[in-house]
């Protein structure tokens, strides 16, 4: 297996959970930086350790690494640290000290950052050019709010944008919002990377996933003041509910997705044998045809489902119309475009796991082949990190037995 190189890079500590700061630090892990992620020592009475998501799925490796948790943190190492007692907190500003911590992430409920001993003004007395990053539900002015991916969705009009017009409201497939916090986190920490370098300056970075969340809404809210009422906006299924058509229409074998996304896309889809029945004055400019969307969508639909997913994408690709299969998620890696992308990590029993692809390629990832070691155990290098920052071996074994570390 490829070992994560020794030599000096940026250093991250990171007390996560879930996914959305454990998606932001897996980027740096592309990046080639090290990071250690820290969880919280076994809390009596419950069965599970450190964070909830290493017990979802199935089980890969032992008790403590299920298949939901394994590829957001590939890379890392792991560090269980009780930060609720004065000697953990020192074990962690040792860390920051000794290790020459560059960055400190947490998505830790803000209320309990000072209880910690975790909050940006006590950690930069430690580093003051520590770059300091945090995610919530609601940023550090709303520290009691907790929330999840789907909460957020709900809170923040996703779910009343997704699904059929005359369905309920739903969440997108993806955690969409933990994701889009986590590159935020990723984005911002490389700015203020950028920045300290002309500032020698730390800086506290203060992420809401409600804000980043309303933030991806330009093509909504802003046309609620230009007079477009919210009927307009809701949930409209597979279309577009301002190019048409832009849909998902049966075949033979199938789904095809058609996006047509001008009034010239139209003139040469309507010019083939196959859709020239729709060449007609009332389908020649979007607004003609969103006016007339809903018999547009079924007579496409008549046509479509006359021949097989690939004759319409034949039809389609010679008219030069964005298209595209309902591809099947078990296929999606199997695409050559994906398949020569993507990353690879190995169970301890010699399995090979496929990973997605990152976001964009680095020069570490070329370097190591796209493989990436694999997740580690609960508190797998607790006490290898503790030497390394000069705790002396012979302490180490009464701070696992008081339960400092695990």
């Amino acid at each position: 297996m490829n070992q994560i190189p020794k030599e000096k890079r940026p250093v991250v500590i990171s007390l996560e959970q879930a996914l959305s700061m454990s998606y932001a630090t897996l980027r740096f892990v592309h990046m080639g930086w090290r990071v250690i992620r820290i969880e919280p020592t076994p809390i009596p009475g419950r069965k599970t350790k450190g964070d909830p998501n290493r017990y979802i799925g199935r089980p890969i490796a032992g008790e403590d690494r299920h298949s939901y948790c394994v590829a957001p943190n590939v890379g890392k190492e792991a560090l269980a640290l009780d930060l609720k007692t004065p000697k953990g907190k020192e074990i962690l500003y040792k860390l920051i000290k000794e290790l020459d911590v560059d960055i400190f992430c947490t998505n830790n409920l803000p209320r309990h950052h000072n209880t910690l001993g975790i909050d940006y003004n006590r950690l930069r007395e430690i580093k003051e050019d520590l770059i300091w990053c945090s995610i919530s539900a609601q940023g550090l002015d709303y520290p009691d709010v907790p929330g999840y991916d789907p909460m957020i969705q709900a809170m923040c009009g996703f779910m009343d944008l997704t699904g059929d017009s005359d369905g309920p409201p739903m969440q997108c497939g993806p955690p969409i919002i933990d994701l889009k916090a986590g590159d935020e986190a990723f984005t911002q920490v490389i700015i203020a990377m950028m920045e300290r370098e002309k500032t020698k300056s730390g800086k506290m970075i203060d992420i809401s996933m409600a804000q980043i969340a309303a933030s991806w809404l330009h093509t909504f809210l802003p046309m609620l003041d230009m007079d477009s009422p919210p009927s307009e906006l809701k949930r409209s299924g597979n279309e577009h509910r301002q190019f048409i058509p832009v849909n998902a229409y049966p075949t033979q074998d199938g789904f095809i997705y058609v996006a047509i996304g001008s009034d010239g896309q139209w003139a040469r889809i309507v010019k083939h044998p196959a859709f020239l029945s729709l060449d007609m004055e009332k389908y020649t400019t979007n607004e003609s045809r969103r006016q007339n969307k809903k018999q547009l969508h079924n007579d496409i639909g008549a046509i479509t489902q006359k021949y097989s997913t690939s004759d319409i994408a034949k039809i389609l690709t010679e008219a030069v119309i964005p298209h595209s299969p309902i591809t099947p998620i078990e296929k999606v890696m199997e695409l050559p475009f994906i398949k020569k992308e993507l990353l690879k990590t190995e169970t301890p029993d010699g399995k090979t796991v496929r990973l997605p692809p990152p976001a964009v390629n680095t020069p570490y990832l070329e370097k190591v082949k796209g493989n990436i070691p694999f997740t580690p155990a609960y508190g797998e290098q607790s006490i290898s990190l503790l030497e390394e920052a000069g705790v002396p071996s012979n302490e180490i074994p009464s701070l696992l037995e008081k339960g400092v570390i695990a």
